[in-house]
């Protein structure tokens, strides 16, 4: 890595523009983890000690809960990366251009 480049990366790790960001985001990311993880074991949990819920029948039919319930579990994953890409290419992308070029103008001066 040329020298320029590892002054520059340690010029962005100081910011505390960027600082403040990696914060945000690493919270961002773990709290959509939980809900997932929340989601995920809590259908795993139901179907280990309930499975009689999950077996329950929708409104008479042959389709039980858990068929819902799954694809919920699934739609939830989509659902949630959805919004970490949203917010990673409206916030944190356009935070993380806004540092990198402040980082280099002042690299030139």
């Amino acid at each position: 890595m040329p020298a320029d480049t590892g002054s520059l990366i340690a010029s962005i790790e100081r910011d505390p523009e960027f600082q403040a960001l990696h914060r945000r985001r690493a919270r961002f990311a773990w709290t959509l983890s939980a809900i997932m993880a929340a989601i995920y074991f809590g259908f795993i949990l139901t179907v280990a000690f309930a499975p009689h819920v999950l077996a329950m029948p929708i409104a008479g039919s042959t389709t039980t809960l858990g068929i819902p319930l799954g694809v919920g579990v699934i739609a939830a994953a989509f659902v949630l990366t959805g919004l970490y890409v949203r917010r990673a290419n409206t916030d944190f992308d356009v935070a993380t251009g806004r540092i990198v070029e402040r980082a280099k103008s002042e690299a030139l001066t």
